[in-house]
């Protein structure tokens, strides 16, 4: 008998508009510490583990990020991006398509790879109860994107073989992820990527965001 699908979300970008205060965040944090970088290039590592961020960071700039400033440059974003939380909000049928899930009964969870400060700010805005979500963030994994940790734990939670999963991800970073761990990757264009870098990370399908996902559902998920 076929096996139904299982849903696997990242959070920043896929399911709330936050990807742009994610980056306004780190600039913030980059800046206090005097460390000069563009905000598009900020915007291009959005969506991998903070950790690998700061050492592509660190490779681009030239400048050596010891742990103890890794660790204040973390910090600082995590309470920029609290300072902007008022600013993020659900992307357009992210609540729908959730609460579409639920009713056909298709297990879900939300993986990301902030912690679990970051990502309470991003269920607030989604409406969700942060005790009753099933979430894995940054803090339960060894290894944040690209390495598939994370979607390895959220089937893992989820009791589903990850071949069974639809990763759901605004970014090439959860692609390749997805693609390592075997799972089918699909692309939303709501984080800023484009739909042929989405396609060559290994997204087989791209849509503009969940309100579209949601009206081309069955494309993509199977039932027994």
């Amino acid at each position: 008998m076929r096996q139904q699908t299982s849903f696997i979300f990242d959070l920043d970008g896929t399911l709330t508009d936050s990807v742009y205060q994610n980056v306004f965040a780190w600039k913030t944090a980059l800046d206090s510490e005097d460390i000069p970088l563009a905000m598009w290039r900020i915007h291009r590592k959005i969506g991998m583990s903070g950790g690998l961020m700061l050492k592509m960071l660190a490779r681009e700039t030239g400048l050596e990020i010891k742990p103890d400033q890794a660790k204040r440059l973390s910090d600082k974003h995590d309470e920029a991006y609290k300072d902007l939380q008022g600013q993020i909000s659900a992307l357009p049928g992210a609540v729908e398509l959730l609460d579409r899930l639920n009713r056909d009964q298709l297990k879900w969870c939300i993986a990301t790879s902030g912690g679990m400060d970051t990502a309470a700010i991003n269920l607030k805005a989604l409406g969700l109860d942060i005790s009753k979500v099933n979430l894995i963030t940054r803090d339960d994994v060894k290894y944040g994107k690209p390495d598939p940790d994370l979607f390895l734990a959220a089937a893992s939670k989820l009791n589903v073989p990850i071949e069974d999963c639809l990763v759901i991800g605004d970014a090439i970073w959860d692609m390749l992820a997805a693609r390592r761990c075997k799972a089918t990757g699909i692309g939303l264009l709501s984080g800023g990527y484009d739909t042929g870098e989405l396609e060559r990370a290994g997204a087989l399908r791209v849509y503009e965001d969940p309100l579209a996902l949601l009206r081309h559902l069955d494309e993509v998920a199977s039932r027994p």
